[in-house]
């Protein structure tokens, strides 16, 4: 087997070379053809060196897979379903006449054979990298209508198709800059002269982006803060968990006008789901404590069988409400917490189709997101 692969591994080399040669030659629909059938053929050979790879796999693969045939599905003679018993308990052996049956079946029975994609190597190409930094990395000796230094004959030019090496490397997820500012002090009259920072540095030490980025690891993909403050701080760049909640505080008040419409978009929706989970804020849980002593006196004396109209002070039970709201194959998804339950936050979010306030609770947490 190790022999084997280093004879594929030599015909790839041979390959490449010549794709490399061909690409000069031919042109950009007919080298995307040509590229198409060596990757294929690169793919086969790696499944042929795994072991656990069957000639049924091999097949399907590349003939596609049948349609459903009475034989499929209710079940054929003895003899088919003692073959493909056989089939699969020795899926490897087969015999020169088996290949030749097997190649030309498909052919035969073409309109039945299904056609589906070739399946991929599983690899994330070049152009999976979307917010990935480009770097364009010119000839070091060459240019453009330079004579060839090979055949001294004829002249480069711009192929189009540059090669592209993608290379990841660690970093925190707040970065940092530090800028060390000259500073000159005259020797008579003592005055310091301080060099001017770049135009792009700004005035705040916190960037927008920096409360964006805290903010998807918090809420989008669920990094607590604490965890966070660890990781920047291994990481060289540290970022405690208070200051993170002072940065995403700041920047959800510019988001405000977003989740509105986040909102009024949701009211609007063809379904709606809401539902509700407990939850402890240790805001309203403070709040409690102190206001405990006439919140008491106040809902004895508003007593009545209807939770919902009593003050929001003698209501301790807290709640996370998830509404989900689908249009036009979108899907809005807002979370409420508070002392409202799902059927009170539900009924806020449908008053936005009248252009009415989103929660009439001023304690209530939103965020949102589609």
């Amino acid at each position: 087997m190790a022999r084997k692969a280093a004879i594929i591994e030599v015909d790839m080399k041979t390959l490449e070379d010549a794709l490399h040669q061909a690409e000069e030659k031919l042109s950009e629909k007919d080298y995307a053809a040509l590229k198409a059938v060596v990757d294929a053929y690169a793919y086969l050979t790696e499944l042929v060196d795994d072991k656990t790879t069957t000639i049924a796999r091999l097949r399907q693969m590349l003939f596609g897979a049948s349609t459903e045939k009475t034989a499929t599905v209710v079940g054929g003679s003895k003899d088919a379903n003692s073959q493909q018993q056989q089939d699969c308990a020795d899926p490897i052996k087969t015999t020169p006449e088996d290949k030749a049956e097997t190649s030309s079946a498909p052919a035969e029975d073409g309109e039945n054979v299904e056609k589906t994609p070739r399946k991929g190597h599983g690899r994330n190409g070049a152009d999976a990298y979307t917010g990935a930094e480009r770097i364009e990395v010119r000839h070091e000796s060459l240019q453009p209508g330079d004579p060839c230094p090979k055949c001294e004959e004829g002249t480069v030019y711009e192929t189009n198709r540059p090669g592209v090496l993608v290379r990841l490397k660690g970093q925190p997820p707040l970065g940092a800059l530090m800028y060390y500012l000259q500073k000159l002090r005259c020797n008579l009259c003592g005055t310091v002269f301080t060099a001017e920072p770049p135009e792009d540095v700004g005035g705040k030490k916190y960037d927008a982006t920096a409360g964006s980025m805290t903010a998807l690891l918090k809420y989008g993909t669920g990094v607590p803060f604490n965890r966070e403050e660890q990781l920047q701080k291994n990481l060289g760049v540290p970022l405690p968990a208070s200051t993170q909640w002072d940065i995403v505080a700041a920047q959800a008040k510019r988001a405000e006008s977003v989740f509105e419409e986040l909102i009024r978009q949701a009211a609007a929706g063809e379904v709606v789901h809401n539902d509700d989970t407990g939850v402890k804020i240790l805001e309203l849980m403070d709040k409690q404590a102190r206001q405990a002593a006439w919140a008491e006196e106040a809902c004895d004396e508003s007593e009545t069988e209807n939770s919902a109209q009593q003050p929001a002070a003698c209501r301790k039970g807290m709640f996370t409400t998830g509404v989900v709201s689908t249009q036009d194959g979108h899907k809005i998804a807002l979370f409420l917490s508070g002392h409202q339950h799902a059927g009170e936050n539900l009924k806020d979010v449908l008053k936005k189709t009248g252009g009415g306030s989103a929660s009439a609770d001023p304690n209530v947490r939103r965020i949102g997101c589609a």
